[in-house]
């Protein structure tokens, strides 16, 4: 009977090692692989950082650049057409490699979208960083699955991962870069199986872009605001407003993208938007809605500023992104939404720096369709005394965005109404 029992609890100590043993296999594996990605995705970031400050500073000072921005956009279309045909698709090309992978990603993808990016920036473009970091991140993280020989399922979590160090790197804010990696590719739904892998790889490639001395732009810090009825419905109609313009801003890239798609020569795209935004540059008399735009987005939290400002900039980015020039989408949403945030201080009776804030993250969410990822960046980025009035910006964007997005290869995991519960499993840009 002695030994029954020794022989029993032996084989329940074993059962009980056996799922332990493999958690802790699982999680030192990624401890490395992560690392290995965070290596890469903020030394990345950190030399596409250093990079974008130069050339800004360098179009600023050298404004005759700007009349130069067709001809830039000529030399980006015609790199994309000779090498690049395989990752015009950008960011897009990553999410549908996470839905059903089929090759790897070419590293060419890395030097294409810096160049193009820094061009884009140099000669006057109204664009962002977000979508440089995000595919540079997961082109390099793509390169250890050979390296590896990491399993299809792997590889997967590898791309999130990527993603996740791509974005926390590129703005300093690991918790929401790594749940924006876990969110971005599946609209209303996350893979929990990734979320080590992209915690990891977000914190690690945060780190190692601090490492290189590499800083990022402070905001200030929002302050306490009590929570009333009245309140929480301002909050609520802001919120609607973001989620509405985040929809138009998406629904006007598409829209440019297929009237400039008419043109046959894929290089005469860009040159021919080139040389709208440079018009446009010099009829404004302004460079106040090129580049990144942070002064301005710093500005939307001290005054209330022209409901201008969004709608130029919304125009401007939409015409640089849509006709092919390089760059991401959130910066400029960052700019759309805290400038609207401002201006609607001037009939909301709340704070100017919290409207701005809201909109900052909102128009975000709405666009990008990644709630709780903006909500956490609201709360990194402005601290936590209005973090209710942040979520609820972001939610309700999220919400009357609709079934748009600045992705189209995001497909729906849990439709955002019942009423359209038919359109679950499709990509947005199929819809």
């Amino acid at each position: 009977m002695a030994r029954q029992f020794s022989s029993f609890y032996w084989l329940s100590a074993r059962l009980r090692a056996v799922p332990t043993t493999a958690y802790v296999l699982f999680l030192l594996r990624w401890v490395v692989i992560s690392t290995l990605i965070g290596g890469l995705a903020g030394t990345a970031s950190a030399i596409f950082l250093v990079s974008l400050d130069w050339v800004t500073h360098w179009r600023e000072t050298h404004l005759v650049l700007i009349a130069l921005l067709p001809v830039a956009g000529f030399f980006i279309g015609l790199a994309y057409h000779l090498f690049g045909n395989q990752v015009v698709r950008g960011n897009n090309l990553i999410l549908d490699e996470i839905h059903a992978p089929r090759q790897l990603i070419p590293l060419r993808l890395v030097p294409l979208v810096l160049g193009g990016t820094l061009l884009t920036h140099l000669f006057g473009g109204s664009a962002g960083r977000e979508g440089t970091a995000v595919q540079m991140g997961g082109a390099l993280a793509d390169q250890l699955t050979r390296l590896l020989k990491l399993r299809p399922r792997d590889r997967r979590l590898l791309l999130i991962a990527g993603i996740s160090a791509g974005f926390a790197s590129v703005f300093g804010t690991p918790l929401a870069g790594a749940v924006f990696g876990l969110e971005v590719f599946l609209l209303g739904s996350m893979r929990y199986d990734a979320l080590l892998p992209s915690f990891l790889a977000a914190v690690s490639a945060d780190f190692v872009t601090r490492a290189w001395g590499v800083g990022h732009t402070h905001y200030p810090q929002l302050a306490s605001l009590p929570i009333t009825p009245l309140t929480i419905l301002y909050a609520l109609i802001a919120g609607v407003l973001f989620g509405l313009v985040a929809r138009s801003f998406a629904a006007l890239v598409h829209r440019i993208s297929q009237l400039f798609g008419r043109i046959a020569y894929a290089p005469l795209r860009p040159v021919l938007g080139g040389v709208l935004v440079a018009a446009s540059v010099w009829a404004l008399g302004t460079t106040r809605y090129i580049g990144l735009g942070v002064p301005v987005i710093v500005e939307a939290f001290h005054l209330s500023l022209s409901p201008a400002d969004f709608a130029l900039k919304l125009l401007l980015t939409a015409l640089t992104l849509g006709c092919g020039f390089k760059g991401g989408e959130v910066t400029p949403l960052f700019f759309i939404g805290a400038t609207l945030g401002s201006a609607l201080a001037g009939v909301v009776p709340l704070p100017v720096a919290l409207l701005a804030g809201m909109g900052f993250v909102g128009v975000f969410a709405g666009a990008a369709n990644t709630p709780i990822a903006c909500t956490l960046m609201g709360l990194e980025l402005f601290g936590v005394q209005a973090g209710v009035y942040l979520a609820l910006a972001c939610v309700v964007a999220y919400l009357f965005s609709g079934h748009t997005g600045i992705y189209s290869a995001q497909q729906i995991g849990q439709a955002k109404h019942l009423r359209f519960g038919r359109q679950q499993g499709s990509r947005l840009g199929d819809l």
